[in-house]
C-alpha cells in the first residue's frame, strides 16, 4: 500500500560549505553582534539512550519499522513530517485539517514548522512554506494549495517527500534538525520557480506578523498568534530561512496586495513574502534551512549557524540515525512484522513530545514572559498533562530517563517564573485547557522513579502549593480551580453557569470528575510526603483521597455530581455524562487506583464489582469476539464521549480500567481487554484509536504490549498482563537504572494468552504487579502462559497496593 511503500532515491548535488555557504552571512552576523551573551555553543544535546544489542535481535534498521502516515485519519491527528526526537521543529504538510494533515484531505497548503501529535485542537503551523511556479496571484494557502496523491508521497523517521503535480511538477522534501526544518524542491525548468512564505495563516489564530528579505538568500519572519481550542495569551515564533542560492526576484504581500520587489511586510492579516529562482539552468533543485526560536530573531540566527551547514542528506541522515538510537534501546521478539511496524510506530510517537523549548545559547522565554537560560538542564515545553500523566510519562521514565528529569525542572521553572504550576501549555503559555490536578501525578511519577535526586522538597514544596490552593485572581491560571470547595466540603460544586476567570475549560463545568481527579492527585501526593518523611502531610493528603466517596451516590450505585448546596445532581442515569469531562460516570467510576478495595466495596463487593466489569466491556461478545467487540460494541467515534455505558478504549479517562480486574481477581480478563483494545491499533492511515494526545495512548499501546503498566498514576507500581511479544528486551540508562536492562518473556505468548505463573528474578511471583525497583534491579520478568486461565493472582492479596500499602520505590 501507499504508506509502506519504501522511500524513493533523490539526486544529490553536494554544497561543500552546506546551505549557509561561504558567502552571505553578513545577515545572521548582523543579528548575532546585536544578541547579549556569548556565541551559540551548538546544538541542544537530546542525549540519546547507547545503540545496544546484538545485530541479529532486531532488523538493519528500526526505522524502517516505523510508518509516519499511522494516525493521520479518523482524527488520530498525527502529522507524517520531519521531526528528531522531542525537536522544537515538526516540519510537515498542513492539508486544511485543523491540526495540519489529514490522509482524506486531497489537497497540500504549504509546509509549515511546527506541529503537535494527536491534539484535538488546532495549534502551531506557523510559517507555512509552499513552492509554486509563475506569477503569484493569491496570498491564501487554501487557493494556491496544490493537489497531491499518497502514491507519490513517502515517509520514514525524520524525512518526508511528496510530489506536487500543480505548477508543471515539483517534488518537495523534508528532514529537520533539532531547531531547524530543512527544504528541498525540485522545480521544473522555469524562470518563475517561486517559495511562498506565509507569516498571516498558521493553524492557530494569527494577531500580527512580520517577514523581511534580509539579503538576497535570507528571509526573517515573526508570527504572534494564539488559540488550542480557545483564546490564550500571545505567543510568538521568530524564524530565519537561509536559501542555498541567490533569489532572481522576491516580493511580499498585505492581505490580497501583491509588490514585487518589497522588502518587508508587517501588521495582522494575510502577510507573506515569495522569492524567486530561475531553474532553466539545469540546476533545478532549491534547498533553505529554517530555524525557529521562541525567544528572538537573534536566537533564530544562532540556531540556524549551529545546525544549518550540513547538506539536506547529511542532515536527514542525522535525523534518521537520531531515531534508530532512540528506538534500538526496545527490541521485541515474535509477533508478526504487522505488530512488530504498529509496536515502533507507537514507540516513536511516544518520543516525540514534550519538545525542546531552548535555543542552542540555552535561552528560552520563561512564562513570565522574560528571556531566561537553562543551567544545569534542558528546557522542554508543550505538556498535555491531563493526557500524558496516565502513560507517556512512565514510558518515559523507562526509556528516556534523563529527558524526563529536565521535563521535571522545566515545570518547576514554570512554577517559579509563571507563579503556578500549568494544566496544558503550549510554548511559553497556559492555555488551561481539561480539568483536574494532571501536574501533580505527573511530578510525583517522576519523583517516585527516582528521578528527582536533589530536587526532591522543591518539587514538593510546589506540589503542595498547588494542592491546598487556588490560583489568585489576577493570575492567568487556573490551577485547582474548586479547591476551595473542594477542602471544605471534599468534593467540586457541579456548576456549569458559573463565570469563568480565565478561558478555558473549567473544573465546576466538570465537578463530578474533577472530584475523582482531585482525590487521585492528592492520594499521589500523599505518597510523596510519605516517602519524604512529612508524615503530617502525608495523613492529611491521604484523608482527602478518600474524597472520591463525596461523589458516590448510594442510592443509584454510581458516581454524580453534587451542586453547590451539596445535592446530587443532573440525571441519575450513569450513562448521560453530566459532570464528567470526555466521559460519564460509567467511565470515570474505575478512576479511583489509590483505593480499589474501598470502591469495590462501594460497588457491593468483589463479585458485584466484576458483574459491573463485565457490563462495562460487554465481557461474553469480548470473550467470543474480541477484535468485533472492540469495534463494533465499545465507543467507537474519536469525540463520543458522553451518553454512553461502554468501555471506550479511545480516550484517556478508561486507561486504567482494564486493570481493575486484578483486584477483582480476574487477572486473565485484564489481558482480555486489553489484547481487544490493541486490535484498535494497527499500520493503517486510521491505526490509532482516537486522538493521540502528544503520545499518551501510543504509550499505552507500548506498555500494554510489554505486559507492564502504570496502574497508580504517581507512583512505582506497574500492574502486570499478559504480553503481546515472545520477549522484550530493554537496554536502560545506567546513570539511573545501574544493571541498564530489563527482559520480559513470555514464550508462546502470540497464540497463549493466559497467564499461568510468573517469576521474577527466577523466583516465583505470586502477586500481579511489582516496582520500579524491581525493574532497576534488573531481575528478569518471566511469564508462562497457556490456553486456559489459572489461579495465578486471583487472591486479594495480589492484587496492587492501595495507598496505604503503596510500595516504597
Amino acid at each position: 500500500m501507499a504508506w509502506t511503500e519504501k522511500r524513493g532515491q533523490h539526486r544529490t548535488r553536494r554544497r561543500p560549505a552546506g546551505v549557509l555557504g561561504a558567502v552571505g552571512a553578513a545577515a545572521l552576523a548582523a543579528l548575532l553582534a546585536a544578541a547579549p551573551g556569548a556565541p551559540a555553543a551548538g546544538a541542544a544535546d537530546d542525549r540519546p539512550a547507547p545503540l545496544t544489542g546484538s545485530a541479529d535481535d532486531r532488523p538493519a534498521r528500526l526505522t524502517d519499522l516505523v510508518d509516519p502516515f499511522i494516525g493521520t485519519r479518523d482524527d488520530g491527528n498525527t502529522f507524517p513530517g520531519a521531526t528528531v526526537p522531542f525537536g522544537m521543529v515538526q516540519l510537515s504538510p498542513d492539508t486544511g485539517h485543523s491540526t495540519g494533515y489529514d490522509w482524506d484531505d486531497a489537497k497540500i497548503r504549504g509546509f509549515s514548522a511546527v506541529h503537535l501529535a494527536g491534539v484535538g485542537c488546532g495549534i502551531g503551523g506557523d510559517l507555512p512554506v509552499m513552492p509554486t511556479t509563475g506569477d503569484v496571484t493569491s496570498t491564501d494557502n487554501d487557493v494556491y494549495a496544490s493537489p497531491f496523491r499518497h502514491d507519490e508521497e513517502t515517509a520514514s523517521p525524520g524525512y518526508y517527500r511528496v510530489r506536487l503535480p500543480a505548477y508543471g511538477g515539483i517534488t518537495a522534501e523534508l528532514t529537520a534538525t533539532q531547531h531547524t526544518g530543512r527544504q528541498r524542491f525540485a522545480f521544473p525548468a522555469t524562470r518563475t520557480a517561486n517559495v511562498l512564505l506565509n507569516t498571516g495563516q498558521a493553524l492557530h489564530k494569527v494577531t500580527d506578523s512580520r517577514v523581511r528579505i534580509l539579503d538576497d538568500r535570507t528571509v526573517a519572519a515573526t508570527v504572534t498568534g494564539n488559540g488550542f481550542c480557545q483564546r490564550t495569551e500571545p505567543y510568538t515564533v521568530h524564524t530565519i530561512t537561509r536559501f542555498d542560492r541567490p533569489f532572481s526576484a522576491h516580493g511580499t504581500w498585505n492581505k490580497a496586495k501583491v509588490t514585487a520587489g518589497s522588502d518587508s511586510s508587517e501588521g495582522p492579516g494575510r502577510r507573506g513574502a515569495y522569492v524567486r529562482f530561475d531553474t532553466t539552468g539545469g540546476d533545478r533543485d532549491v534547498e533553505a534551512v529554517t530555524a525557529i526560536s521562541y525567544v528572538d530573531p537573534v536566537g533564530a540566527s544562532r540556531n540556524l549557524a549551529a545546525e544549518g551547514r550540513d547538506s539536506f542528506d547529511e542532515a536527514r541522515e542525522a535525523a534518521r540515525e537520531a531515531w534508530e538510537r532512540r528506538l534500538a534501546p526496545v527490541r521485541v521478539r515474535g509477533g508478526t512484522e504487522e505488530r512488530r511496524r504498529v509496536f515502533h510506530s507507537a514507540l516513536y510517537r511516544a518520543l516525540q513530545h514534550p519538545n525542546t523549548g531552548q535555543d542552542t545559547d540555552g535561552r528560552y522565554t520563561g512564562w513570565d514572559g522574560k528571556v531566561h537560560r537553562a543551567q544545569g538542564f534542558t528546557y522542554y515545553q508543550n505538556w498535555s498533562l491531563w493526557d500524558t500523566y496516565r502513560t507517556q510519562g512512565q514510558l518515559l521514565a523507562l526509556l528516556a530517563p534523563q529527558e524526563l528529569r529536565d521535563m521535571a525542572l522545566s515545570l518547576l521553572a514554570v512554577d517559579r517564573q509563571g507563579g503556578w504550576l500549568p494544566q496544558w501549555g503550549y510554548g511559553p503559555v497556559e492555555t488551561n485547557i481539561m480539568t483536574g490536578d494532571p501536574v501533580t501525578p505527573f511530578l510525583t511519577n517522576v519523583f517516585q522513579q527516582g528521578l528527582l535526586t536533589g530536587h526532591e522538597e522543591r518539587t514538593y514544596r510546589a506540589l503542595v502549593r498547588n494542592a491546598d490552593g487556588v490560583p489568585p485572581e489576577s493570575s492567568p491560571y487556573t490551577g485547582r480551580e474548586g479547591n476551595r470547595e473542594y477542602l471544605e466540603r471534599g468534593f467540586v460544586p457541579h456548576e456549569p453557569k458559573r463565570k469563568k476567570k480565565v478561558p478555558g475549560d473549567y473544573d465546576y463545568q466538570h465537578g463530578g470528575s474533577a472530584t475523582l481527579e482531585y482525590a487521585l492527585a492528592d492520594a499521589a501526593l500523599a505518597g510523596m510526603a510519605r516517602d519524604l518523611g512529612h508524615d503530617r502531610d502525608a495523613e492529611r493528603f491521604a484523608a482527602r483521597a478518600q474524597n472520591y466517596r463525596k461523589v458516590f451516590d448510594t442510592t443509584t450505585g454510581s458516581f454524580r455530581p453534587r451542586d453547590a448546596e451539596g445535592n446530587f445532581t443532573g440525571p441519575a442515569d450513569p450513562a448521560k455524562g453530566q459532570g464528567f469531562h470526555e466521559g460519564t460516570s460509567w467511565q470515570y467510576t474505575w478512576l479511583v487506583p489509590q483505593d480499589l478495595p474501598g470502591l469495590i466495596s462501594l460497588l457491593g463487593g468483589r463479585t458485584a464489582a466484576e458483574r459491573r466489569l463485565d457490563t462495562f466491556f460487554d465481557y461474553d461478545a469480548l470473550h467470543t469476539d474480541p477484535a468485533g467487540t472492540a469495534r463494533e460494541r465499545w465507543v467507537s467515534g474519536p469525540y463520543d464521549y458522553y451518553n454512553a455505558d461502554r468501555y471506550n478504549p479511545r480516550n484517556e479517562p478508561d486507561l486504567l480500567a482494564a486493570y481493575t480486574y486484578l483486584a477483582t481477581g480476574k487477572p486473565w480478563r485484564t489481558t482480555e481487554v486489553t489484547d481487544a483494545a490493541r486490535t484498535l491499533f494497527t499500520d493503517a492511515p486510521d491505526g490509532v484509536t482516537g486522538n493521540d494526545d502528544l503520545g499518551t495512548m501510543s504509550s499505552w499501546l507500548v506498555l500494554t504490549s510489554m505486559g507492564v503498566y502504570p496502574v497508580f498514576p504517581g507512583t512505582a507500581t506497574w500492574g502486570l498482563s499478559t504480553p503481546a511479544f515472545d520477549r522484550v528486551d530493554l537496554a536502560l540508562d545506567r546513570r539511573w537504572y545501574p544493571q541498564g536492562r530489563f527482559r520480559i518473556s513470555a514464550p508462546g505468548a502470540e497464540g497463549q494468552r493466559f497467564v499461568r505463573s510468573v517469576s521474577l528474578g527466577g523466583r516465583n511471583l505470586a502477586r500481579t504487579w511489582i516496582t520500579t525497583d524491581d525493574i532497576r534491579a534488573g531481575r528478569d520478568l518471566a511469564f508462562r502462559v497457556g490456553s486456559r486461565p489459572s489461579a495465578w493472582g486471583t487472591r486479594p492479596e495480589d492484587a496492587p497496593p492501595s495507598l496505604a500499602s503503596t510500595a516504597r520505590r
